[in-house]
């Protein structure tokens, strides 16, 4: 018995596979040869985009910086409402009696860690004809540049709030027995220096009491209080005050003149 139905009207399987046919044999009732199929077209290589370049830092386009940072004092000269830390600063610098370690206290945003960048800068200032720590930073010297952007081997910054632990103080003293690699002093930057523990503290006091020669401290913070006597007996202190509101205005007319924000009534600083 066949397995399917062999009747004229009937059609073949629909799961039956078609018959195999070599594409340059004629038909066996002549019917012509199928053509072979056209050659697979190569595919296109890619075009590599175009390279746009940035846009300039005074372009509209450019990405936003907030004030804060576009204004940041580049220099002692912009350093509005410390004068007397200036001062005092400058005569240390020219008399050569310069402390070991510096304590920068005030209120949050007054300028703590501005003010500790541009110290470090201070210290380590060199340039073709000047060879001795100086607070005229209005030409950049030869660290001055990896200073602003943070790279410098030789000025560490630390966030004390992230590292409390006596393990990790322990080993940032570690290589303060090393001489700096190019520049003056070695400069250790701690900022919120009262979040560090007490073992941390303690072993910070053995480094204050007898530092080398080349390593420098600067320390910042707004909760003096927390800090413990020991190690502020240690430091020069500098109390960073609020900004008076008239020296302000004149700071903000010296930057540019307010302009109307368009389509409204409100001014805004550029």
């Amino acid at each position: 018995m066949a397995d399917h139905d062999l009747t004229p009207d009937s059609e073949p399987p629909w799961d039956e596979a078609p018959a195999e046919r070599d594409a340059n044999t004629a038909d066996i009732f002549g019917a012509p040869p199928v053509p072979a199929p056209p050659a697979p077209t190569p595919a296109a290589e890619p075009v590599a985009a175009p390279v746009v370049a940035a846009p300039p830092a005074d372009d509209p386009g450019a990405a936003y910086t907030v004030l804060a940072r576009k204004y940041r004092p580049r220099n002692f000269e912009d350093l509005i409402g410390q004068e007397a830390m200036v001062r005092t600063l400058a005569n240390a610098f020219s008399t050569g009696r310069i402390a070991h370690a510096f304590m920068l206290t005030g209120v949050r945003g007054v300028g703590k860690t501005t003010t500790a960048r541009l110290l470090a800068r201070a210290l380590n200032y060199e340039s073709d004809t000047v060879h001795q720590p100086s607070v005229d930073l209005t030409v950049d010297g030869r660290h001055c540049k990896a200073i602003i952007e943070g790279r410098h081997m030789d000025v560490l910054e630390l966030d004390a709030a992230s590292r409390t632990k006596v393990d990790e103080m322990r080993e940032l003293l570690d290589g303060v027995r090393y001489a700096p690699v190019e520049a003056r002093y070695k400069v250790y930057i701690i900022d919120e220096v009262h979040m560090l523990s007490t073992a941390a503290f303690n072993a910070l006091l053995k480094t204050l009491e007898e530092p080398p020669p080349h390593a420098k401290f600067i320390f910042a913070t707004t909760e003096i209080r927390k800090v413990p006597v020991t190690i502020l007996s240690r430091t020069q202190r500098f109390d960073l005050r609020r900004v008076e509101p008239d020296v302000l205005v004149k700071h903000f007319d010296r930057i540019g003149p307010p302009r109307k924000a368009r389509g409204s009534t409100r001014t805004a600083w550029p």
